[in-house]
């Protein structure tokens, strides 16, 4: 049985306005990516780099099975990571579109 290991490394990616995290389930390893608009778009206010990273903290459980559920299907990038998007949060916390 696998399981999904996301490993504390959480860091901003200035040039690209976004967050990544690790994420690895047995022989594969990606990281994922969240655009500071998903992260706005979740808690409805503007957010700071550092706001992000602290929104990732606040919600990482359902930012975590966000990025399981997305990896089930199969749903990756063309460079074999994950781009966490709004309909993935929105599917996991039951939001409406």
């Amino acid at each position: 049985m696998s399981f999904f290991v996301f490993p504390d490394d959480i860091s901003w990616n200035e040039g690209d306005d976004r967050i990544e995290f690790g994420v690895a389930i047995g022989a594969y390893e990606g990281v994922v990516r969240v655009p500071r608009l998903v992260l706005r778009r979740l808690l409805a206010r503007s957010l700071t780099p550092e706001q992000c990273v602290e929104a990732y903290h606040a919600h990482r459980t359902e930012i975590e099975r966000a990025v399981e559920a997305k990896l089930r299907r199969r749903e990756l990038a063309v460079d074999g990571n994950v781009d966490l998007t709004g309909a993935d949060l929105r599917r996991v916390l039951d939001l409406p579109s």
